[in-house]
């Protein structure tokens, strides 16, 4: 008799500080964030990115690396992570969250609407009250671990 696993991969909307991690060689956080990518990469979780957060990054390290490493580093993200596109209806819902800062309400809409199990953020503390499940690439990596 064979044993046929039926485990289910978790999914992780990722917020725009762990990708800018990456992409910007962030200290103390990368070496998380890189693992975390690498589990993504390995299918051990499925991976989406905001829209909005895709602009977000590149804008943000071309300011700070330059154009290349921004276009290097939205080609990579963009072949790890599956964009979640919004519309009227998740910036309203995003309205309506009980949460200090807008964007952060608008990542947990995307994160609604794709479904995933995880909202991965460096910042739980703002995303407090969030419908989702809020957690770290650090307590990801730990969940995923435990299969």
């Amino acid at each position: 008799m064979s044993s046929v696993s039926t485990r289910r991969v978790l999914s992780m909307l990722v917020d725009t500080n762990v990708i800018l991690d990456v992409a910007l060689d962030r200290a103390p956080w990368i070496s998380a964030a890189v693992l975390f990518f690498d589990a993504i990469g390995r299918g051990n979780a499925r991976g989406f990115v905001a829209a909005h957060a895709v602009s977000n990054v590149h804008y943000l390290v071309e300011k700070q690396s330059g154009r290349v490493i921004a276009n290097s580093a939205l080609s990579d993200l963009l072949e790890l992570l599956t964009v979640v596109t919004l519309d009227g209806n998740d910036f309203r819902r995003a309205l309506g969250m009980d949460l200090p800062d807008y964007e952060d309400a608008v990542q947990v809409a995307a994160c609604l609407k794709c479904g995933a199990d995880f909202l991965v953020t460096r910042n739980a503390k703002d995303f407090k009250g969030s419908p989702t499940k809020i957690a770290s690439p650090g307590e990801v990596l730990s969940v995923l671990a435990q299969g």
